[in-house]
């Protein structure tokens, strides 16, 4: 698989968008994708979210669940 196959393009979501959808969900429904450095992610994240920095995220995209809506911040 490559790794457009695991993102659909969509428009960008408001941050009401992103909190209403995540609300409306358990956390094992989307993939929750944090892409900045690990210093910053242990500054503060949003619960449940994976780090995968973007200059790993071609190596690491195998780890996301392409059948689950993919949320990336």
């Amino acid at each position: 698989m490559r790794i457009l196959d695991y993102f659909k393009p969509v428009s960008t979501w408001s941050a009401e968008k992103i909190r209403s959808f995540l609300d409306q969900r358990r956390s094992g429904e989307y993939n929750l994708v944090d892409v900045r450095q690990p210093e910053e992610y242990k500054q503060g994240h949003l619960p449940g979210s994976r780090l995968i920095p973007v200059g790993e995220l071609p190596n690491r995209v195998a780890e996301l669940d392409p059948n689950k809506p993919t949320i990336v911040y």
